[in-house]
């Protein structure tokens, strides 16, 4: 289980990492109007894995 538990985690910090990569390159290329929501959805995807990691963690 230890070994799962740390592929899950190292899952999660490669899906925020590129999660963050995708909305910096998005900020480049899209309007404010539709940039503003893509970043509040990252941002809310972000939390929920970090809750997950936490979960794991415990």
């Amino acid at each position: 289980m230890p070994n799962e538990k740390n592929e899950i985690e190292k899952l999660i910090d490669t899906m925020i990492f590129n999660g963050d990569e995708l909305v910096k390159h998005l900020k480049t290329v899209l309007p404010d109007s539709l940039y503003e929501p893509v970043m509040a959805f990252h941002e809310s995807n972000v939390a929920n894995l970090k809750k997950v990691k936490a979960f794991l963690n415990k």
